[in-house]
């Protein structure tokens, strides 16, 4: 899991990077929740992401957003940490040529800067989201939603009601050609901090069961 550098648009990007030395491996990026919130990507769901990607063969990348740890510059609001993140997939991607394709995770603010690249890069085969803030930010960019993907949410969330989240769930789900696995956690709030072994559970299973995801519908967005 060696310490990585990126370049970033504001400068240094900080990053650890876990390389699976099997040829034409797939790739994964994963991005924490707000920086100015105590995010990093160090974050426990960050992480538990992160490891269950590599379980599966994934060679996997998570980073500081601007601002955060070593990474250079300052918050942007989200517009310049979908820059970031847009940074670190194409140095992911340069390392990995051969990769046939490539996830996004995200827990928090960072599961909203990881459905915005989404919709610019399509070479994004599929998602997991973790408590998609869309009480607080609006997803209404996804007219439509390129790809199928996973989203977890713990149902005592007080941060982010979960009928807020079954409201994008419903929206995306009516779309043609997405399934939209939604995973509610019973007894849990928007940290998971006491179900984070069933958070990793559901997440494992939908990596496995879609390790051969299908190619995106030809109606979402390039760069």
């Amino acid at each position: 899991m060696p310490d990585v550098i990126i370049n970033g648009p504001e400068g240094r990007i900080e990053g650890r990077y876990y390389h699976i030395r099997t040829p034409a491996a797939p790739i994964a990026l994963i991005l924490h929740p707000h920086p100015q919130h105590g995010g990093t990507m160090n974050n426990k769901i960050v992480y538990l992401l992160y490891q269950a990607f590599v379980r599966r063969g994934f060679s996997a990348l998570r980073f500081n957003f601007r601002g955060v740890g070593r990474s250079q510059g300052s918050f942007d609001r989200g517009e310049g940490e979908l820059s970031d993140a847009a940074s670190a997939l194409d140095w992911l991607q340069t390392y990995n040529p051969n990769a046939p394709f490539c996830w996004i995770a995200g827990f928090s603010f960072g599961a909203w800067i990881a459905m915005q690249l989404l919709m610019r890069r399509p070479e994004i085969a599929s998602f997991i989201v973790i408590a998609p803030p869309a009480n607080i930010y609006d997803f209404s960019f996804l007219a439509p939603c390129p790809s199928s993907g996973l989203i977890i949410h713990g149902m005592e969330d007080t941060l982010v009601p979960i009928d807020s989240v079954q409201k994008l769930v419903t929206k995306l789900s009516h779309q043609r050609d997405i399934k939209i696995d939604f995973r509610k956690i019973p007894g849990t709030d928007h940290f998971f901090n006491d179900q984070l072994d069933l958070l990793a559970a559901y997440a494992d299973a939908y990596i496995a069961a879609h390790l051969h995801p299908a190619p995106r519908p030809h109606h979402g967005r390039s760069r």
